[in-house]
């Protein structure tokens, strides 16, 4: 990606994150019909909170998020950022709470893919433009 649009991509991150925030999730809650979290990692170098609107994939009371980052060849940053520091923070809506990550990995990861790309066929079809396997990360609730 080019540093124009790269610059343009944070901005528009930085607004979007900020207009959730700022409204409590009915603004910017939601992409496509489907709700958004937002996710706030500890960057891996820095060591600063670093906060990216993602869609769950919600199952009772289990949530999941997908690095998929649109079928990119690379990891997305919040995903490195998550395996190198598994505490997060997940904001729905005006609800906020702690996480720990924890990516799945053979079956666990395969079965649950299978329902998440028939539920939002999207992610099939970024696994097919990329080599890589799109990560799956459980996000577990933690006391406040």
């Amino acid at each position: 990606m080019n540093p124009l649009m790269k610059a343009l991509m944070k901005a528009f991150v930085k607004a979007h994150v900020w207009l959730y925030r700022s409204s409590g999730g009915r603004r910017g809650g939601t992409m496509s019909g489907r709700k958004l979290i937002l996710l706030t990692t500890i960057g891996k170098r820095s060591g600063q909170p670093r906060t990216v609107p993602v869609v769950p994939f919600l199952d009772g009371k289990d949530m999941y998020v997908m690095a998929s980052m649109g079928g990119a060849p690379a990891h997305p940053a919040w995903y490195q950022n998550l395996v190198a520091n598994p505490e997060v923070r997940v904001q729905l809506g005006s609800d906020t709470w702690r996480a720990r990550a924890i990516p799945l990995e053979g079956k666990e990861r395969d079965d649950l893919w299978i329902r998440v790309t028939a539920e939002m066929a999207n992610f099939g079809k970024y696994q097919l433009k990329t080599s890589r396997v799109i990560p799956v990360v459980r996000l577990d609730r933690q006391a406040s």
